[in-house]
């Protein structure tokens, strides 16, 4: 396995202050917009939820929200018949209960429908403080790729990544892991000769593609 502590130290010198990418302005929002960017990227959430999160403004109004009309106004996001249920079906549990507040624990945050580890880590990490790891895509690809997990679980690399990590820091690494994968350790074209973690890197690819 790689050195985690020295990949750690590396992302943050290179990302210090990483932000998550979709916009929010409360636990509710962040939820929703989360729910939203499951195959579909952050800019094209961004672009819906503008206009979504003028409208509904609280549990009780995606709860009581049309279904063919949320439909319609969340298309672009792409499975819109399949995020609609679970937005709605998501705030009505909220609305019963959690007394119309977005629950704080990764335990009842996983009882909303639409709502998995990843939703639910993200929500814990960037709206209410905790130190989580939500294992999207790009951290489950760049961290089996650098050698500091090996597996294709999700679950399971999240658990490998925070057995590894300093547990003050893993909300930020977790969005450094991220945006190391947008920008440099890309899917199709990871641009190696350019990486940070390069000598730390255990992709066997690695002095090949910097060719």
């Amino acid at each position: 396995m790689a050195d985690a502590k020295k990949i750690a130290k590396l992302l943050l010198k290179k990302y210090p202050n990483p932000e998550i990418a979709l916009n929010f302005s409360n636990p509710l929002e962040l939820l929703v917009a989360t729910i939203l960017s499951a195959q579909c990227t952050d800019v094209r959430v961004n672009e819906v939820t503008k206009h979504l999160f003028r409208k509904y403004r609280s549990a009780k109004d995606f709860a009581r929200a049309k279904q063919k009309m949320l439909e319609g106004e969340i298309k672009s996001a792409g499975f819109y018949k399949n995020k609609t249920r679970m937005i709605i079906g998501c705030c009505k549990k909220i609305l019963k209960d959690f007394n119309n507040k977005v629950p704080e624990t990764l335990e009842d945050l996983v009882t909303l429908p639409g709502v998995g580890r990843k939703t639910a880590n993200v929500v814990l990490g960037s709206v209410f403080g905790k130190q989580t790891m939500a294992v999207d895509t790009h951290v489950l690809r760049v961290s089996n790729r650098m050698g500091i997990a090996s597996s294709a679980n999700p679950d399971e690399v999240e658990k490998q990544l925070v057995g590894q990590f300093p547990k003050a820091k893993l909300t930020t690494l977790n969005l450094a892991l991220i945006l190391h994968g947008r920008e440099t350790c890309k899917a199709r074209r990871p641009r190696c000769p350019e990486c940070v973690i390069f000598d730390e890197c255990e992709w066997q690819y690695k002095i090949a593609n910097s060719k």
